[in-house]
C-alpha cells in the first residue's frame, strides 16, 4: 500500500459508516458508532470496549452503553449490510459468466470462543473448536459468502476481484440455559436473552441465516458446509426447500442408497448403506476409474485428489423410503496422504464433478474469514454479559470486514487496472511479429510461483488494511 492509500482509509471509512447512519436512530450515536468501528480496525492488542474508548479519548461508560443499552437497530444494520453485498454481487446487465466462475458461494460454519465464568450469554462446557476439546465456551453459527469472478491467481490478475465477507451470525443457546429459564432461574433474564429464543440445532440456525440473506436479495449459486452440518438430512432437505444448490462434506457413516431397492422390506440387504461401504463395494463405484483432480494452491505445491462420483438416493424423513430426488455422492482420495473425503450434492446430474469439488474446497474461505475476524478485527474480544451487546459486537465486526473487503477490491483495481479489467491480447499466428506463447502453470518459469486458491493470497492483502487510526 502507498502512503496515499493509507491516508485515504480514514475518509473512506467515514463515508462507509455514514451510509448506515439511518440504523442508529439518534445522531449522537454516530460518533460512538465511528469510535467502535475504528477501534475494531486499529492496532490495539485487545479490542474490547475499554481499550478502544481510552485510545479514542472517550468515555468508557458511554461506549459500553452504546453497545448494550442505547436504542439502535442492529437488525436493520445487518439487513443493510446484506443488501449492500447483494448489490455488489449482482451481475451487470447483459454480462455473461466466465466458464471458470463458480458464482456466489455461501459459506456455513460455526466458531467458538473460550470464556471464563457463567455470565456470558450461551456459555457452558461444550466442544470448543478453538481449543479442540470440551471447554467453557460460547458457540456462534455464521454465514459468509465469497465470489471470485475468475480462477484464482497472483495479485493483479482477475482473481483479485474476489469479494469474501461474513453476512450473518447467531448465538447457539444451549439447553441448560433454557432449562434454567423453565425452572424459574434468572440466568436468561440477567443476560437479556429474549423469552422466545429457544435451544435450536445449529443446522436450524444456519437455515434461518440463509433464509434471511436470500430475503435481503443475495442470490447464492452454491451453499457449502462441513460434515457437522452435512450429517443432518433435515438440514439438507431444508436447503432443498429454499431452492439452494449445495455441496457439503458428509461423515463416512452417512447413509444412502446407491441403487433403488427392488421392494420395500426390512431385510438388511435392502436397507440404506454407509457411504464408506458404498464407495468401496457398490458396482456404481467399483467399475469406475479414478479421475485425477488438481487443487492448486499458491504458497505450497498443488494437491492431487482422485475422484469418483455416482447418483444416490437419501432416506425420506416421512416415509423412510428413498427420496424421489436424486443426489450426487463424490469420494475424493488423496493417494499421497491416504485421506478420503465424502461429499454430497443436489446439483443436476450433468454438473462436472471437478466444478463441484472446486466449489466444495472453497469452504476454506470461511476459515480465513474467521482468522481475519479474530486476529485483526477482534471478533473474540467481547467482554460483556448481555445478549444484545454480543449480537451488536458480531454485527459490527461483520461490517468492518465488509469495509476491508471493499477496500481490498478497490486497491487491487487501482494497482492493476488493466489486468483486472481486460485479458491480455492473444498472440498472432506465425509471422515475424508473432508473440511467444504464454507460459502455463506447469512451465519452468512458474515453478517457484504455483497458482493457488485465494485463501493464502488474501491473507497477505487483508492484514495491511487494519491500520485505520482511532482519531
Amino acid at each position: 500500500m502507498t502512503p496515499e492509500q493509507i491516508a485515504g482509509l480514514g475518509p473512506a471509512l467515514t463515508e462507509f459508516l455514514v451510509s448506515f447512519k439511518s440504523c442508529l436512530g439518534e445522531r449522537r450515536l454516530l460518533a460512538h458508532f465511528g469510535t467502535y468501528c475504528r477501534g475494531l480496525l486499529s492496532g490495539l492488542q485487545r479490542k474490547s470496549v475499554e481499550p478502544m474508548a481510552l485510545a479514542a479519548g472517550g468515555t468508557v461508560r458511554a461506549l459500553q452503553l452504546f453497545l448494550s443499552r442505547r436504542t439502535w437497530d442492529h437488525h436493520r444494520l445487518r439487513d443493510r449490510l446484506q443488501q449492500r453485498v447483494a448489490a455488489q454481487l449482482a451481475p451487470a446487465p447483459g454480462a455473461t459468466r466466465p466458464p471458470d466462475d463458480p458464482g456466489v458461494i455461501g459459506l456455513i460454519d460455526e466458531t467458538s470462543v473460550a470464556k471464563k465464568g457463567d455470565k456470558t450469554p450461551g456459555v457452558q462446557r461444550q466442544y470448543c473448536g478453538a481449543s479442540g476439546k470440551i471447554d467453557n465456551c460460547i458457540v456462534t453459527v455464521h454465514l459468509g459468502c465469497c465470489h471470485a469472478p475468475a480462477a484464482p491467481g497472483p495479485p493483479g490478475s482477475p482473481g483479485g476481484d474476489e469479494l469474501a465477507v461474513l453476512l450473518d451470525s447467531d448465538l447457539y443457546l444451549p439447553q441448560s440455559w433454557v432449562d434454567d429459564r423453565t425452572a424459574g432461574g434468572g440466568r436468561c433474564r440477567d443476560a437479556g436473552i429474549p423469552d422466545g429464543l429457544a435451544c435450536r440445532p445449529k443446522t436450524a440456525i444456519a437455515l434461518d441465516l440463509v433464509r434471511r440473506a436470500v430475503g435481503n436479495g443475495i442470490r447464492f449459486d452454491w451453499q457449502v458446509f462441513d460434515e457437522g452440518y452435512g450429517k443432518d438430512p433435515a438440514f439438507l432437505f431444508g436447503l432443498d426447500a429454499l431452492g439452494q444448490n449445495w455441496i457439503g462434506e458428509v461423515p463416512r457413516n452417512f447413509r444412502c442408497w446407491p441403487t433403488l431397492p427392488p421392494c420395500r422390506s426390512l431385510r438388511r440387504e435392502f436397507d440404506s448403506k454407509e457411504v464408506y461401504s458404498v464407495t468401496r463395494w457398490s458396482p456404481v463405484f467399483i467399475y469406475q476409474a479414478w479421475r485425477p483432480f488438481t487443487l492448486a494452491r499458491q504458497t505450497v505445491t498443488p494437491v492431487v485428489w482422485e475422484v469418483k462420483a455416482a447418483p444416490v438416493r437419501l432416506r425420506d424423513p416421512l416415509t423412510g423410503r428413498p427420496t424421489d430426488r436424486g443426489y450426487r455422492l463424490i469420494v475424493a482420495w488423496n493417494r499421497k496422504t491416504q485421506e478420503y473425503k465424502y461429499f454430497l450434492s443436489n446439483a443436476p446430474p450433468h454438473t462436472d464433478p471437478e466444478l463441484l469439488l472446486r466449489v466444495a474446497f472453497r469452504r476454506a474461505r470461511i476459515e480465513h474469514l474467521f482468522r481475519v475476524a479474530k486476529q485483526e478485527v477482534g471478533l473474540t474480544h467481547f467482554e460483556g454479559r448481555g445478549y444484545a451487546g454480543l449480537m451488536r459486537h458480531m454485527t459490527l465486526c461483520q461490517l468492518v470486514l465488509l469495509f476491508l473487503a471493499e477496500q481490498t477490491r478497490r486497491f487491487n483495481h487501482d494497482t492493476h487496472p488493466v489486468a483486472a479489467a481486460t485479458p491480455p491480447p492473444p498472440a498472432r499466428r506465425g509471422g515475424k511479429d508473432a508473440q511467444p506463447p504464454r507460459r502455463g502453470p506447469g512451465d519452468a518459469a512458474h515453478a517457484r510461483r504455483p497458482s493457488a486458491t485465494g485463501d493464502d493470497r488474501a491473507d497477505r492483502r487483508f492484514a495491511p488494511l487494519a491500520l485505520c487510526p482511532m482519531a
